[in-house]
Protein backbone atom coordinates (compact mmCIF):
# COMPACT_ATOMS: atom_id res chain seq x y z
CA UNK A 1 0.00 0.00 0.00
CA UNK A 2 1.23 3.49 -0.94
CA UNK A 3 0.95 5.36 2.36
CA UNK A 4 2.62 8.44 0.87
CA UNK A 5 -0.79 9.37 -0.60
CA UNK A 6 -1.91 10.10 2.98
CA UNK A 7 0.45 13.09 3.30
CA UNK A 8 -1.19 15.70 1.03
CA UNK A 9 -4.67 15.32 2.49
CA UNK A 10 -3.19 15.25 6.01
CA UNK A 11 -1.44 18.59 5.41
CA UNK A 12 -4.52 20.18 3.83
CA UNK A 13 -6.96 18.91 6.47
CA UNK A 14 -4.59 19.91 9.28
CA UNK A 15 -4.36 23.47 7.95
CA UNK A 16 -8.09 23.77 7.20
CA UNK A 17 -8.99 22.05 10.47
CA UNK A 18 -6.84 24.38 12.59
CA UNK A 19 -8.51 27.33 10.87
CA UNK A 20 -11.95 25.96 11.80
CA UNK A 21 -10.69 25.11 15.31
CA UNK A 22 -9.65 28.74 15.79
CA UNK A 23 -13.17 29.91 14.95
CA UNK A 24 -14.66 27.31 17.32
CA UNK A 25 -12.21 28.24 20.09
CA UNK A 26 -12.87 31.97 19.69
CA UNK A 27 -16.64 31.43 19.79
CA UNK A 28 -16.41 29.26 22.92
CA UNK A 29 -14.17 31.84 24.61
CA UNK A 30 -16.57 34.68 23.73
CA UNK A 31 -19.57 32.72 25.01
CA UNK A 32 -17.73 32.06 28.28
CA UNK A 33 -16.80 35.73 28.60
CA UNK A 34 -20.42 36.77 27.96
CA UNK A 35 -21.61 34.13 30.49
CA UNK A 36 -23.58 32.42 27.74
CA UNK A 37 -21.98 28.96 27.94
CA UNK A 38 -25.44 27.47 27.58
CA UNK A 39 -24.93 27.91 23.82
CA UNK A 40 -21.86 25.63 23.81
CA UNK A 41 -24.03 22.70 22.72
CA UNK A 42 -24.97 24.69 19.59
CA UNK A 43 -21.27 25.12 18.84
CA UNK A 44 -20.58 21.39 19.13
CA UNK A 45 -23.68 20.63 17.05
CA UNK A 46 -22.40 22.95 14.31
CA UNK A 47 -19.04 21.13 14.28
CA UNK A 48 -20.70 17.70 14.15
CA UNK A 49 -23.19 18.59 11.41
CA UNK A 50 -20.46 20.34 9.37
CA UNK A 51 -18.20 17.27 9.46
CA UNK A 52 -21.14 14.96 8.68
CA UNK A 53 -22.24 17.07 5.68
CA UNK A 54 -18.66 17.23 4.35
CA UNK A 55 -18.44 13.44 4.63
CA UNK A 56 -21.83 13.09 2.91
CA UNK A 57 -20.66 15.25 -0.01
CA UNK A 58 -17.60 13.00 -0.35
CA UNK A 59 -19.80 9.88 -0.40
CA UNK A 60 -22.13 11.44 -2.99
CA UNK A 61 -19.20 12.42 -5.23
CA UNK A 62 -17.84 8.87 -5.02
CA UNK A 63 -21.31 7.44 -5.77
CA UNK A 64 -21.77 9.84 -8.70
CA UNK A 65 -18.41 8.78 -10.18
CA UNK A 66 -19.21 5.07 -9.75
CA UNK A 67 -22.69 5.52 -11.28
CA UNK A 68 -21.31 7.25 -14.36
CA UNK A 69 -18.61 4.62 -14.92
CA UNK A 70 -21.19 1.83 -14.58
CA UNK A 71 -23.51 3.59 -17.03
CA UNK A 72 -20.75 3.76 -19.65
CA UNK A 73 -18.57 0.68 -19.04
CA UNK A 74 -16.81 1.03 -22.42
CA UNK A 75 -15.68 4.51 -21.38
CA UNK A 76 -15.21 3.77 -17.67
CA UNK A 77 -11.54 4.80 -17.56
CA UNK A 78 -12.20 7.98 -19.54
CA UNK A 79 -15.18 8.93 -17.36
CA UNK A 80 -13.28 8.41 -14.11
CA UNK A 81 -10.23 10.33 -15.32
CA UNK A 82 -12.41 13.18 -16.62
CA UNK A 83 -14.23 13.50 -13.30
CA UNK A 84 -10.97 13.38 -11.37
CA UNK A 85 -9.63 16.13 -13.62
CA UNK A 86 -12.74 18.25 -13.03
CA UNK A 87 -12.56 17.68 -9.26
CA UNK A 88 -8.88 18.66 -9.41
CA UNK A 89 -9.72 21.96 -11.11
CA UNK A 90 -12.42 22.70 -8.50
CA UNK A 91 -10.00 21.84 -5.67
CA UNK A 92 -7.29 24.06 -7.20
CA UNK A 93 -9.70 26.99 -7.46
CA UNK A 94 -11.10 26.55 -3.92
CA UNK A 95 -7.74 26.04 -2.22
CA UNK A 96 -6.11 28.94 -4.09
CA UNK A 97 -8.97 31.30 -3.23
CA UNK A 98 -8.95 30.18 0.41
CA UNK A 99 -5.18 30.59 0.70
CA UNK A 100 -5.16 34.18 -0.59
CA UNK A 101 -8.44 35.31 0.98
CA UNK A 102 -7.74 33.86 4.43
CA UNK A 103 -4.23 35.34 4.51
CA UNK A 104 -5.72 38.79 3.93
CA UNK A 105 -8.56 38.23 6.43
CA UNK A 106 -6.55 36.45 9.17
CA UNK A 107 -5.71 39.63 11.10
CA UNK A 108 -9.42 40.50 11.30
CA UNK A 109 -10.64 36.99 12.13
CA UNK A 110 -11.17 37.52 15.85
CA UNK A 111 -13.00 40.83 15.35
CA UNK A 112 -15.22 39.33 12.63
CA UNK A 113 -16.10 36.27 14.72
CA UNK A 114 -16.74 38.44 17.79
CA UNK A 115 -19.08 40.68 15.76
CA UNK A 116 -20.95 37.64 14.39
CA UNK A 117 -21.33 36.12 17.87
CA UNK A 118 -22.55 39.38 19.41
CA UNK A 119 -25.07 39.77 16.60
CA UNK A 120 -26.27 36.18 17.10
CA UNK A 121 -26.70 36.68 20.86
CA UNK A 122 -28.93 39.71 20.31
CA UNK A 123 -31.44 37.58 18.39
CA UNK A 124 -32.88 36.16 21.63
CA UNK A 125 -34.93 33.11 20.58
CA UNK A 126 -32.79 32.49 17.49
CA UNK A 127 -29.44 33.04 19.23
CA UNK A 128 -28.66 29.33 19.28
CA UNK A 129 -29.32 28.96 15.58
CA UNK A 130 -27.13 32.00 14.89
CA UNK A 131 -24.20 30.45 16.74
CA UNK A 132 -24.87 27.09 15.09
CA UNK A 133 -24.90 28.57 11.57
CA UNK A 134 -21.67 30.50 12.22
CA UNK A 135 -19.84 27.32 13.20
CA UNK A 136 -21.50 25.25 10.47
CA UNK A 137 -20.36 27.63 7.71
CA UNK A 138 -16.81 27.72 9.11
CA UNK A 139 -16.55 23.91 9.17
CA UNK A 140 -18.23 23.41 5.79
CA UNK A 141 -15.94 25.93 4.10
CA UNK A 142 -12.89 23.98 5.17
CA UNK A 143 -14.53 20.56 4.73
CA UNK A 144 -15.59 21.06 1.12
CA UNK A 145 -12.06 22.03 0.07
CA UNK A 146 -10.69 18.80 1.53
CA UNK A 147 -13.50 16.72 0.03
CA UNK A 148 -12.81 17.93 -3.52
CA UNK A 149 -9.08 17.35 -3.06
CA UNK A 150 -9.76 13.76 -1.96
CA UNK A 151 -12.25 13.31 -4.84
CA UNK A 152 -9.52 14.37 -7.28
CA UNK A 153 -7.46 11.40 -6.11
CA UNK A 154 -10.10 8.64 -6.30
CA UNK A 155 -7.70 6.24 -8.03
CA UNK A 156 -5.59 6.14 -4.87
CA UNK A 157 -8.35 4.42 -2.89
CA UNK A 158 -9.20 5.15 0.74
CA UNK A 159 -5.73 6.28 1.81
CA UNK A 160 -6.30 10.01 1.04
CA UNK A 161 -9.47 9.80 3.17
CA UNK A 162 -7.40 8.32 6.03
CA UNK A 163 -5.02 11.26 5.69
CA UNK A 164 -7.99 13.62 5.97
CA UNK A 165 -9.18 11.89 9.17
CA UNK A 166 -5.67 12.03 10.65
CA UNK A 167 -5.41 15.73 9.77
CA UNK A 168 -8.80 16.38 11.37
CA UNK A 169 -7.71 14.62 14.56
CA UNK A 170 -4.44 16.59 14.64
CA UNK A 171 -6.34 19.87 14.10
CA UNK A 172 -8.67 19.01 16.99
CA UNK A 173 -5.61 18.32 19.16
CA UNK A 174 -4.15 21.73 18.26
CA UNK A 175 -7.48 23.35 19.18
CA UNK A 176 -7.47 21.62 22.58
CA UNK A 177 -3.85 22.64 23.21
CA UNK A 178 -4.65 26.27 22.39
CA UNK A 179 -7.97 26.84 24.11
CA UNK A 180 -8.23 24.11 26.76
CA UNK A 181 -4.67 23.84 28.05
CA UNK A 182 -3.46 27.31 27.08
CA UNK A 183 -0.36 26.06 25.27
CA UNK A 184 1.42 28.91 23.48
CA UNK A 185 1.66 28.13 19.74
CA UNK A 186 2.79 30.69 17.17
CA UNK A 187 -0.30 30.47 14.98
CA UNK A 188 0.95 33.05 12.47
CA UNK A 189 4.12 31.07 11.75
CA UNK A 190 2.14 27.83 11.65
CA UNK A 191 -0.17 29.18 8.94
CA UNK A 192 2.75 30.66 7.00
CA UNK A 193 4.60 27.33 6.88
CA UNK A 194 1.43 25.39 6.10
CA UNK A 195 0.53 27.95 3.46
CA UNK A 196 3.85 27.49 1.65
CA UNK A 197 3.35 23.71 1.77
CA UNK A 198 -0.17 24.18 0.42
CA UNK A 199 1.06 26.31 -2.50
CA UNK A 200 3.47 23.52 -3.48
CA UNK A 201 0.81 20.80 -3.05
CA UNK A 202 -1.72 22.68 -5.20
CA UNK A 203 0.96 23.42 -7.83
CA UNK A 204 1.55 19.67 -7.95
CA UNK A 205 -2.20 19.17 -8.32
CA UNK A 206 -2.08 21.47 -11.36
CA UNK A 207 0.50 19.19 -13.02
CA UNK A 208 -1.40 16.05 -11.98
CA UNK A 209 -4.73 17.34 -13.33
CA UNK A 210 -3.12 18.08 -16.71
CA UNK A 211 -1.75 14.53 -16.75
CA UNK A 212 -5.28 13.20 -16.13
CA UNK A 213 -6.70 15.23 -19.02
CA UNK A 214 -3.83 14.02 -21.23
CA UNK A 215 -4.77 10.41 -20.43
CA UNK A 216 -8.43 11.20 -21.23
CA UNK A 217 -7.52 12.51 -24.69
CA UNK A 218 -5.13 9.60 -25.28
CA UNK A 219 -7.83 7.03 -24.40
CA UNK A 220 -10.37 8.76 -26.63
CA UNK A 221 -7.86 8.93 -29.49
CA UNK A 222 -7.25 5.19 -29.22
CA UNK A 223 -10.96 4.35 -29.06
CA UNK A 224 -11.72 5.11 -32.72
CA UNK A 225 -10.20 6.43 -35.92
CA UNK A 226 -12.52 9.45 -35.80
CA UNK A 227 -10.94 10.54 -32.51
CA UNK A 228 -7.30 10.12 -33.54
CA UNK A 229 -6.94 13.86 -34.23
CA UNK A 230 -7.56 14.66 -30.53
CA UNK A 231 -3.90 13.92 -29.91
CA UNK A 232 -2.50 16.97 -31.62
CA UNK A 233 1.02 16.29 -30.31
CA UNK A 234 2.85 13.05 -30.88
CA UNK A 235 6.62 12.69 -30.72
CA UNK A 236 7.70 10.02 -33.17
CA UNK A 237 10.46 7.48 -32.56
CA UNK A 238 10.16 7.74 -28.76
CA UNK A 239 8.48 5.41 -26.29
CA UNK A 240 7.55 8.27 -23.98
CA UNK A 241 5.20 10.89 -25.40
CA UNK A 242 2.16 12.94 -24.53
CA UNK A 243 -1.13 13.52 -26.29
CA UNK A 244 -1.78 17.22 -25.56
CA UNK A 245 1.10 18.20 -23.24
CA UNK A 246 3.81 18.80 -25.84
CA UNK A 247 7.41 17.57 -25.77
CA UNK A 248 9.11 15.92 -22.81
CA UNK A 249 10.99 18.43 -20.65
CA UNK A 250 12.77 15.91 -18.47
CA UNK A 251 13.02 12.19 -17.82
CA UNK A 252 14.39 11.42 -14.34
CA UNK A 253 13.04 7.86 -14.18
CA UNK A 254 16.54 6.40 -13.76
CA UNK A 255 17.74 9.01 -11.24
CA UNK A 256 14.66 9.67 -9.11
CA UNK A 257 11.72 7.38 -10.02
CA UNK A 258 8.36 8.63 -8.75
CA UNK A 259 7.25 5.16 -7.63
CA UNK A 260 10.11 4.66 -5.16
CA UNK A 261 11.29 6.55 -2.08
CA UNK A 262 11.97 9.51 -1.94
CA UNK A 263 10.43 10.27 -5.35
CA UNK A 264 7.08 8.85 -4.26
CA UNK A 265 6.96 11.32 -1.34
CA UNK A 266 7.82 14.23 -3.65
CA UNK A 267 5.12 13.06 -6.06
CA UNK A 268 2.46 12.85 -3.36
CA UNK A 269 3.28 16.16 -1.71
CA UNK A 270 4.48 18.38 -4.54
CA UNK A 271 3.33 16.72 -7.76
CA UNK A 272 6.83 15.65 -8.82
CA UNK A 273 6.85 13.45 -11.90
CA UNK A 274 9.68 11.51 -13.46
CA UNK A 275 8.24 12.45 -16.86
CA UNK A 276 7.37 16.14 -17.13
CA UNK A 277 6.02 17.71 -20.30
CA UNK A 278 6.19 21.28 -21.55
CA UNK A 279 2.55 22.25 -20.84
CA UNK A 280 2.81 20.83 -17.31
CA UNK A 281 6.05 22.70 -16.63
CA UNK A 282 4.60 26.00 -17.87
CA UNK A 283 1.38 25.55 -15.86
CA UNK A 284 3.33 24.57 -12.71
CA UNK A 285 5.62 27.61 -12.91
CA UNK A 286 2.74 29.92 -13.81
CA UNK A 287 0.84 28.80 -10.71
CA UNK A 288 3.89 29.20 -8.47
CA UNK A 289 4.71 32.69 -9.75
CA UNK A 290 1.08 33.90 -9.76
CA UNK A 291 -0.74 32.37 -6.77
CA UNK A 292 2.48 31.60 -4.88
CA UNK A 293 3.78 35.12 -5.54
CA UNK A 294 0.53 36.72 -4.32
CA UNK A 295 0.63 34.57 -1.19
CA UNK A 296 4.28 35.38 -0.39
CA UNK A 297 3.67 39.11 -0.92
CA UNK A 298 0.65 38.96 1.39
CA UNK A 299 2.57 37.33 4.27
CA UNK A 300 5.72 39.44 3.84
CA UNK A 301 3.62 42.58 3.43
CA UNK A 302 1.68 41.91 6.62
CA UNK A 303 4.92 41.16 8.51
CA UNK A 304 6.62 44.37 7.32
CA UNK A 305 3.46 46.33 8.13
CA UNK A 306 3.48 45.04 11.70
CA UNK A 307 7.17 45.93 12.07
CA UNK A 308 6.52 49.46 10.82
CA UNK A 309 3.69 49.94 13.33
CA UNK A 310 5.91 48.59 16.14
CA UNK A 311 8.75 50.98 15.23
CA UNK A 312 6.40 54.00 15.18
CA UNK A 313 5.04 53.02 18.56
Amino acid sequence: MNFSTVLPTFVITLREGVEAALVVGIVLALLKKAKQSRFNSWVYAGVGVGIALSFLVGVLLNWFTSALTRANPQYAAVTELTLEGIFSVIAIAMLSWMLIWMTKQARFMKAQVEGAVNEALTQDANAGWGVFSLILVAVLREGFETVFFVAANLQQGLLPALGALAGLAAAAAVGVLLFKWGVNINIRQFFQVMGILLVLIVAGLVASSLHKFDEVFANLALSSRASESLCFYYERFTKIHSCILGPLVWDTSKILPDEKFPGIILKSLFGYRQHLYLVQAVAYLTFLFSIGGIYLRSITGSSSGKKAVTQKG
